[in-house]
């Protein structure tokens, strides 16, 4: 053998040892990062935790999430929304980072380019201000979803402003939110993430002796109707859905809460 040929074959060697030895790393990475998104964090009220109808379920400090792989997106976003979240800290808005703490990895931020949606938050970065980690946090991609311009800037966006204005006035709420996924969706990007019909918010005061709860089912289209005109049930959210919410309640709260459509004792 040439000396030549032995260099040539020492180099392709050490080229695959590399390689090898990279993508072990990125393995062991990955594997931490879902581990640490399977324990539930200091703070998380597991209590009012959804159910998950993908048994993927993804713990981060700020947010839980069941992840839906063939729709490419949560099902369901959960957070306690607090005072203390709503600080006027205005911090520099980072990038979309790939969620690696989804066990079949969250969709790529790039889907979404040119694909005429916005990269719509189900937390929104604005119920994350006390710190510029959980802020930061919200920017992972398994939190978006694609919502049109026009929706997202629009009618959701005014339902976000009212949840705070609730957090403040109630003490804090706890939010679930996302959108009602179903088969034959349209899709965008490389890898199929799916286009929500419709939206679905739920609200729950539970700090004031006297718990309820409201419902949002939205059309995933322009609107300047009043957000009354979106107050649904939650047995309705559920049919939809098929998740349970608030299944760790009392029977007997968990049943009235789930049949009201009354919305008055809410300040709009």
């Amino acid at each position: 053998m040439s000396k030549k040929t032995m260099y040539s074959l020492l180099s392709a060697l050490l080229l695959i040892a590399v390689y090898s030895y990279n993508l072990y790393v990125e393995h062991e990475v990955d594997r931490k990062k879902v581990s640490e998104g399977s324990v539930v964090k200091n703070g998380t009220n597991v209590n009012f935790l959804p159910t998950s109808t993908t048994q993927q379920v993804v713990h981060h400090q700020g947010y839980s999430l069941s992840y839906s792989e063939p729709h490419e997106q949560a099902e369901w976003v959960a957070y306690e929304l607090k005072t203390s979240d709503l600080s006027t800290n205005n911090f520099k808005r980072p990038y979309f980072e790939i969620d690696y703490a989804v066990k079949t990895q969250a969709a790529s931020w790039r889907n979404y380019k040119n694909s005429g949606y916005d990269r719509g938050h189900l937390c929104p970065a604005g119920d994350r201000r006390q710190s510029q980690f959980l802020f930061n946090e919200t920017f992972l991609t398994s939190n978006i979803t694609p919502q049109s311009h026009v929706f997202n800037a629009g009618v959701w966006n005014r339902l976000e402003q009212r949840v705070r204005y609730w957090a403040k006035r109630y003490n804090g709420v706890y939010v679930v939110t996302g959108g009602v996924l179903e088969t034959g969706l349209k899709t965008i990007g490389n890898e199929n993430v799916a286009v929500p019909n419709q939206f679905y918010k739920i609200v729950f005061d539970y700090n004031n002796g006297n718990p309820k709860l409201i419902a949002f089912l939205m059309p995933h289209e322009e609107s300047n109707a009043a957000l009354t005109q979106y107050v649904v049930t939650l047995d309705a959210v559920e049919k939809l859905t098929g998740i349970d919410f608030f299944n760790q309640l009392d029977d007997a709260l968990e049943d009235k809460l789930e049949a009201s459509v009354y919305y008055k004792n809410w300040k709009f």
